[in-house]
């Protein structure tokens, strides 16, 4: 099995650019899916073919020995030596990881048929009670294989069953079902009926956990191609209605300084407070605009400036507390050894999602704790709120799951997880035992920081 990486970059912003459309990935988890469900039958094959073999050598010894039918023994145990051969071969492929297709179970399950027919050739043919373990390689092969292989086998087992009425050497084998256990065919029937009934069960079992498994990381990767087409949506009309909105900001801002310098107006103190919030207001409104457009490789002339890890953490926190309202907010920040990053306009407004839902949640506590682990970074966002309840905590990071009940809601998790998984991190959002909610954002710091190291004086 063979998977490719993409190469991290520094920004989101121009990961958003070069990085493949969102199918190409969605398709490379849905080979990765079915290359695993591949594997796995193989890997059942492999285990039945095993348990075959010491099943022939037990019947072999049994009838041989216990009985004292004449077979040709050396003739049977090269059967099974070869069986040996070709299953090591066999495990020598699953240990590749390679995918296995459909042509590759279909020949291991006629080189099984073959073993089982040259096997029963030698020991009486269609009179042999283990002639019935045809059944098993057609079960088996029901479960593995699709369209025509399916009635391939079924073609080939039958044709075997009609080669052996016709042509075996002979077994001295009375066929007296009437004399009941004392028949040595009749105890050969209910040893091959129960070796039947328990191989279905067991391994037909574990082939559908395997097609299960496989159909649910399938519908996974078509829900993550949906949410990321989704993403993709959104993306442009924010970008478009960035783009719209520049012009009546910029309108806006250059009214508001007019009115400051009215005398009228300059001589009233509360209408001068008023109209400094409203630039405030507007100014944070343009910025949100510049991050949008940033996040969709476009600009308006702000760009992204070079800093550092502990100061990018830093600077977020505190335009967070400059334009939010909460009763007590700690904050800890223990990343000690520093390294050079770009600040992101849409990695801080991912942080502010986080912190939005947190003092939505409890605005009279949030505390955000950030600290390096190996080679990411992590950020926990904790509350005293009420938590979440299991419906969303079973759906965190789909769209329009929220506790807050308003149309809409729920895009602020969804849109920092899959920026977070953009960068080769993930959110996770628990529930704590002494109450609250805690969300930890974890990033891959290869992904958010520069190789070459900063001048000592840049930053500060």
């Amino acid at each position: 099995m063979t998977s490719s990486a993409n190469p991290s970059t520094p920004t989101l912003a121009a990961d958003k650019t070069s990085a493949p459309p969102p199918e190409l990935p969605a398709q490379s988890k849905a080979s990765s899916a079915t290359t695993s469900a591949g594997l796995r039958n193989l890997h059942q094959l492999i285990q039945l073919r095993w348990i075959a073999v010491v099943g022939q050598l037990l019947t072999i010894e049994a009838t041989y020995y216990s009985l004292g039918l004449p077979l040709p023994t050396q003739a049977m145990l090269s059967i099974v030596a070869g069986m040996v051969v070709f299953n090591i071969i066999s495990l020598l492929r699953w240990r590749t990881r390679r995918r296995v297709h459909d042509i590759e179970l279909f020949i291991a399950l006629l080189i099984d048929v073959g073993a089982l027919t040259a096997q029963l050739y030698l020991s009486g043919g269609i009179g042999n009670p283990f002639v019935f373990l045809y059944l098993l390689q057609i079960a088996v092969g029901a479960m593995l294989l699709r369209g025509g292989y399916i009635w391939s086998i079924v073609v080939v087992a039958s044709a075997c069953v009609m080669l052996l009425a016709q042509h075996s050497k002979p077994l001295p084998l009375a066929t007296n079902v009437h004399d009941g256990w004392a028949s040595a065919y009749v105890l050969g029937l209910l040893v091959c009926f129960m070796l039947n009934a328990i191989l279905v069960v067991i391994f037909i079992t574990r082939i559908s956990h395997n097609l299960r498994r496989r159909d649910a990381r399938l519908a996974a990767v078509r829900q993550r191609a949906a949410e990321e087409e989704h993403i993709v949506r959104m993306g442009l009309l924010a970008s478009g209605a960035a783009h719209e909105l520049g012009t009546p900001l910029a309108t806006m801002a250059v009214i508001l300084g007019d009115w400051k310098r009215i005398p009228a107006l300059a001589a009233d103190k509360v209408l001068q407070e008023e109209i400094a919030e409203m630039e405030a207001q507007v100014k944070r409104c343009k910025t949100i605009v510049s991050g949008i457009l940033l996040s969709a490789g476009e600009t308006r002339g702000e760009s992204s400036s070079q800093t550092t890890v502990r100061h990018f953490l830093d600077t977020v926190v505190q335009d967070w507390r400059d334009t939010r309202w909460v009763d007590h907010f700690g904050y800890e920040n223990h990343i000690e050894s520093d390294l050079p990053m770009v600040a992101d306009a849409t990695l801080e407004q991912m942080v502010f999602n986080v912190l939005d839902n947190a003092r939505d949640a409890s605005p009279h506590w949030v505390h955000l704790q950030a600290q390096r682990d190996a080679d990411a970074l992590r950020i926990v966002v904790t509350d005293q709120g009420p938590g979440f309840s299991s419906e969303v905590l079973s759906h965190v990071g789909t769209p329009y799951q929220s506790t807050k009940g308003r149309p809409g809601g729920g895009l602020g998790l969804f849109l920092s997880m899959n920026v977070a998984r953009t960068l080769g991190g993930s959110v996770v959002a628990r529930n704590r035992p002494e109450g609250g909610a805690e969300v930890t954002i974890t990033l891959a710091l290869s992904a958010i920081t520069l190789q070459e190291p900063l001048p000592e004086d840049h930053g500060h």
